[in-house]
């Protein structure tokens, strides 16, 4: 279903959506399937704020943009930003990947 829809969808959303279809699907049987595509490297986790996660089934290096109002999360090219100078990383460790997410809301 995110592979065919291509949209960022939360695991309550995949839920609904696979329960419209397979009625007999568990909440638990989803979970464990993002869990699996995450670690396949197939989706990527965003966390756009502390009470929403979302999956993205577009793995190719792409940042966003996040309409806090209407919730909607834009692709955003990752040719069109740059980040210049990251902090010192703990030893032994390196750069796995940088997630842009870019919040707007309409003007007062």
């Amino acid at each position: 279903m995110l592979f065919t829809r291509r949209e960022h969808l939360s695991a309550d959303q995949v839920l609904k959506w696979v329960n419209s279809r397979y009625a007999e699907t568990s909440k638990a049987t989803v979970y464990n399937t993002l869990k699996l595509f995450l670690e396949r490297k197939l989706i990527r986790e965003l966390v756009v704020d502390p009470a929403k996660i979302v999956y993205d089934p577009n793995t190719e290096p792409h940042h966003h943009l996040y309409d806090v109002v209407t919730g909607r999360l834009t692709d955003l090219p990752a040719d069109n930003i740059r980040v210049v100078g990251l902090p010192p990383l703990p030893q032994g460790t390196v750069a796995d990947g940088v997630d842009i997410i870019i919040r707007t809301r309409p003007r007062s």
